[in-house]
């Protein structure tokens, strides 16, 4: 039995509220939408804290019975960027811990951070209120810059250190994979006996491999298409530019191959670009297309209308996308880089690229569509594979980590 019957959850520069696929908003949204709802489910409260960027939000939303997100006021009425936020860091971090301290019920008996902002609000929280720090990274400055491509903007020092605090201050953390694990231990010095490893999960109520030819039917794909999907945010990082550099190689290579593009998503933060004009200048106007996000039920749409879902990142801790697509019954073609070689059985349930050169990436698509069969397969060992990632699995694992905070409290683990 679990000792955790009420946990605060830090995801202060962006909300769960918000539609993933945007500005800040990704895959950590879905993330803590998703465990918090879960951990509810198995009867722990959780109080989600997140920064208030409106003066109409209310103080808070009730997402389930036993999940509320509280918009707690720090600096301006209106979204800061994540290079602005940590000078609101003790200003966010004292907020929370006055409404955590004045909760009425059960009290909080763990404080779980999310990305480093939250992470250092959350060292302040933790002290002040004298619990448990659980700290989720979700991505990593040194991890980045290790795998910096050309023309994207390092992550600057300030997030370099305060990830160092963190990793030093913080009770336990909470690794998507063994490989972000070793990263913790590699480039933070992280203390192997601190860290749990949690996979992320997947909601296979809504992303399964239902109906795949009325997906295509609905959405206006021709069955003769080779549909390739994008879903994430339109920056550097995520990589959609590296599509389309492929695409218009194949278009000259490879005129067979009936060619279809989505991208669905929307410009973020400093590395991000105008896609559309890239497509323009690559011939492909015809080709590829841009749409906003679009919700999950829209979402589990596109990735069944999909003959391959593209997750060309440069660095990526786990590829939240990738599984959702691969729960769809469709075949991935993703960088072998972070998590994406855990999110992805290479050869099974899709393929892992060396890179991100076009050449490459364009070699692979055409392996996908000269050989269906394979296609086929690779899809109903995606679905399969998907099946082991739910949700609850994430939150069993997650209390197991609360319940060696609170052990560890005041106890540095043996080893460390």
């Amino acid at each position: 039995m679990h000792h955790v019957r009420r946990v605060a959850m830090l995801s202060l520069h962006t909300s769960p509220l918000e539609q993933p696929g945007g500005g800040d908003a990704g895959g950590m949204n879905v993330y803590v939408r998703h465990l918090a709802l879960e951990l509810a489910a198995i009867g722990v409260a959780v109080d989600i804290y997140t920064r208030r960027t409106a003066a109409g939000q209310p103080d808070h939303v009730q997402l389930a019975g036993n999940v509320a997100v509280h918009h707690i006021t720090a600096g301006p009425f209106a979204t800061v960027s994540k290079e602005a936020l940590p000078e609101l860091v003790p200003e966010m971090a004292d907020a929370v811990a006055a409404h955590v301290a004045a909760l009425p019920g059960d009290p909080v008996t763990v404080i779980h951070s999310h990305y480093w902002v939250s992470g250092m609000a959350g060292i302040r929280v933790a002290r002040q209120l004298d619990l448990p720090l659980v700290h989720t990274m979700h991505t990593m400055a040194r991890v980045k810059n290790h795998h910096l491509p050309q023309g994207q903007t390092a992550e600057p020092g300030i997030r370099e250190n305060g990830e160092q605090h963190i990793v030093s201050a913080a009770t336990r953390l909470i690794a998507n994979t063994t490989a972000e694990a070793a990263e913790l231990e590699g480039h933070y010095d992280g203390c192997e006996q601190r860290i749990d490893v949690v996979s992320p999960g997947v909601d296979l109520g809504v992303f399964k491999p239902a109906f795949r030819n009325r997906s295509r039917q609905q959405l206006g794909i021709a069955r003769q298409r080779f549909h390739i999907v994008f879903a994430g945010r339109l920056q550097r990082l995520k990589g959609p530019h590296v599509l389309v550099r492929a695409a218009a190689l194949l278009r000259t290579e490879r005129p067979d191959i009936d060619l279809q593009l989505t991208f669905l998503g929307a410009r973020s933060g400093n590395d991000s670009y105008d896609l559309e004009l890239m497509i323009d200048d690559a011939g492909l106007a015809g080709v590829a297309s841009v749409l906003p996000p679009v919700v999950p039920e829209q979402l589990a749409d596109w990735y069944r209308s999909a003959d391959v879902v593209a997750v060309p990142s440069s660095s990526e801790s786990f590829g939240l996308v990738a599984l959702e697509a691969q729960a769809c019954g469709t075949p991935v073609i993703a960088t072998n880089v972070g998590g994406l070689p855990r999110a992805v059985s290479d050869g099974r349930t899709g393929l892992l690229v060396e890179g991100r050169s076009a050449r490459l990436w364009a070699d692979a698509l055409a392996s996908l569509h000269d050989f269906s069969d394979t296609r086929a397969d690779m899809g109903r060992a995606a679905s399969v594979f998907a099946e082991s990632f739910g949700w609850e699995n994430t939150a069993a694992q997650t209390i197991l980590s609360y319940d060696l905070a609170l052990t560890y409290q005041y106890v540095v683990p043996p080893g460390c």
